[in-house]
């Protein structure tokens, strides 16, 4: 739970945020409330009104966080690139992994969920330029003259192999291949994108 106190100066939003992360985590988005979230930072149950109207609300917020820190991920793996644009792209695939084995709960909101509001412009947005990313990476990798060249079928394919990967992981049905973890899970989930991907 996190500590009680008195909340100003905007740090109740981000309080509450972190709230909804610990409520999602532990009680998944079907159990997820307000009330609860409202708990877990020490406030009255009323007092997120204040940023969020419903609980929908404030998932869409955590969505939005959750976008931002999916992004990074992937931006963070493919600073290490050394072998060209094919590299950042099969990195960009591990990192989409990293964030998903390290924030499951979030992953499945951002993803599988209908209750975060994504005509929310400011939701939409953060999704958008993940996916930018992507499209950035196999317009490079498959030598298209700009983004907006780049085969949307490359794309698809190359979003279906790393999200179909993660979620694999995420429900344990990679077993057969082994503990995927460390360095020689990182050469295993690589030689499988290199060998998927457009």
């Amino acid at each position: 739970m996190l500590p009680e106190r008195g909340y100003h100066h905007g740090d109740l939003r981000q309080a509450l945020l972190a709230a909804a992360e610990l409520e999602l985590t532990e009680k998944g988005v079907e159990g997820f409330t307000l009330r609860g979230c409202a708990k877990r930072a020490g406030v009255s149950h009323a007092a997120p009104a204040h940023h969020f109207r419903d609980a929908n609300a404030l998932l869409t917020a955590l969505a939005v966080e959750g976008f931002v820190r999916f992004s990074k991920a992937i931006r963070d793996r493919q600073d290490a690139a050394l072998n060209g644009a094919r590299g950042a792209l099969i990195l960009a695939g591990l990192g989409y992994i990293d964030f998903a084995r390290a924030n499951p709960a979030l992953f499945r909101l951002m993803f599988s969920s209908s209750r975060p509001d994504f005509e929310q412009g400011i939701l939409r947005n953060s999704a958008s330029a993940a996916f930018d990313i992507l499209v950035e990476a196999v317009a490079a990798s498959t030598n298209a003259a700009s983004m907006a060249e780049a085969g949307m079928q490359d794309v698809a394919a190359a979003w279906a192999v790393a999200h179909g990967l993660a979620d694999l992981l995420l429900s344990g049905r990679l077993l057969f291949l082994g503990p995927l973890e460390g360095a020689e899970g990182d050469r295993i989930l690589a030689g499988i994108l290199q060998r998927a991907l457009p």
